[in-house]
């Protein structure tokens, strides 16, 4: 990785003075060196893993390594030869497993965009390269936090495992779908997961305990063609497409959820985690209607000529707990109006949750609360990723990771201080998960 000395006036960067983290042994964590989650972090952000074309293997070989070396028991499950996931098992004194997740794939990048190296750079408290922030930089928080439970005077509370996987930009079937379709999961049988994914945004920290379902329909309409000067004598099927779509929209729109009491107050802290950026209104709007935007409409030869046939592709979004039956039946009825408009194509996700009083939940917000010194929001994603695959599963899932709002941005970047509160939350989440179920059972 290069380094560069050079000062930065970012009001969102901090300085990480210490080589590690001093406080983690009293607060249930071992003592981690920054300076070696930075040492990871750049070994991880040499090796170009873009996705596509998703060659990882390198990387995966550096993290086996690694875990391998500390301790952890490792097994390779792949469909995919150049997409393998690493599953990594360490012991633990309780019969609980805690599950960390994080992928190695990352967005392509144009190297002739980036001001900084794309394959790792380290400017004062900075950390650039593509996927600094999403997400080697979480990974090798984890990975660090990994390394010094297994090296501590003793067992970790709980077991602790590792499933990272290769194939999470693209939504590829080569990652968690193939850990858990080939039985890798089961095996692990964890009872808890966190996913090293940045839920920080503009100097707000939260922990993502929820992700939206969608409905993402094709909508075909057909006309009569006819010559443009003349088009009374033809039916143009673009102007049906548009009719019915935004019949579609506005209903949709003005639709309320009923949500189930246990989401109210994800929703709530949702809320007010967004507002800053979205305004209350539409922050509101976000989780209490659906929402519902046209991502593409295609239709016509030539602007002289009445299109007999058009496409549009509407992509909706649900507050998880949403029936989705009831909305398709909605879009459904709206159509009824539209006899020459039909769905083409139709495919949905179920959103999922986990409720705020689990102890997973419990056991990250205290921790990073403690970390920060600040108020972490616990909240939906807006879309949804790994964590939806883990839940249906049956896994309680959060998201969890400082970082930056440069996610597949050029000159993506992460800072050290960010890199040192993650190997510091990590670290110390066995003991306060396990704490919890402890507490819990007095």
């Amino acid at each position: 990785m290069t380094h560069d000395t050079a000062d930065t006036n970012d009001p969102t960067d901090a300085t990480a003075e210490d080589a590690t983290t001093e406080d983690d042994a009293a607060d249930g964590g071992p003592s981690i060196s920054t300076d070696r989650v930075v040492d990871i972090v750049a070994d991880l952000l040499a090796i170009d893993t873009q996705n596509p074309p998703g060659d990882v293997r390198a990387a995966i070989d550096r993290v086996e390594s690694l875990l391998s070396a500390a301790g952890f028991d490792t097994e390779r499950v792949a469909t995919d030869p150049a997409k393998p996931n690493l599953i990594a098992t360490l012991p633990g004194e309780a019969d609980r497993t805690l599950l960390y997740n994080g992928h190695v794939d990352t967005v392509p990048f144009d190297p002739e965009a980036w001001t900084r190296d794309p394959l790792g750079e380290l400017d004062g408290d900075r950390v650039y390269g593509r996927g600094a922030t999403d997400m080697k930089g979480p990974l090798a928080a984890m990975l660090a936090a990994g390394e010094a439970l297994a090296a501590a005077d003793r067992d970790p509370p709980v077991e602790v495992a590792f499933a990272v996987v290769s194939d999470e930009e693209t939504g590829g079937a080569a990652g968690v779908d193939t850990v858990v379709e080939r039985g890798a999961l089961e095996r692990l049988a964890p009872d808890g997961c966190v996913i090293g994914e940045t839920t920080c945004s503009r100097g707000r920290h939260s922990v993502t305990v929820a992700d939206r379902g969608s409905i993402w329909l094709t909508l075909r309409a057909s006309g009569t063609a006819a010559h443009g000067s003349r088009p009374s004598l033809g039916d143009n099927a673009i102007d049906r497409l548009w009719a019915a779509a935004s019949l579609i929209r506005s209903r949709l729109s003005a639709r309320d959820l009923d949500l189930d009491a246990t989401l109210r107050p994800i929703v709530e802290e949702s809320v007010a985690f967004y507002e800053p950026t979205l305004g209350a209104e539409a922050a509101r709007d976000l989780f209490e209607h659906p929402t519902v935007n046209l991502g593409t409409i295609e239709g016509g030869d030539a602007v002289n000529t009445v299109p007999d046939a058009a496409t549009a592709r509407l992509d909706v979004r649900l507050t998880a707990g949403v029936d989705t039956a009831d909305v398709l039946a909605d879009i459904r009825e709206c159509l009824a109006d539209f006899p020459t408009v039909s769905v083409a194509d139709a495919s949905w996700s179920v959103g999922s949750y986990e409720p705020v009083e689990s102890p997973l939940v419990e056991a990250v917000t205290r921790t990073a609360e403690a970390v920060v010194d600040d108020r972490i929001y616990r909240r939906s994603a807006t879309g949804g990723g790994d964590a939806k695959t883990f839940r249906h599963a049956g896994v309680p899932t959060v998201e969890f990771g400082f970082g930056t709002d440069t996610v597949h941005a050029v000159d993506e970047y992460t800072t050290v201080e960010a890199l040192r509160r993650n190997a510091t939350v990590y670290a110390r989440l066995p003991a306060a998960w396990d704490a919890l179920f402890s507490e819990r059972r007095e």
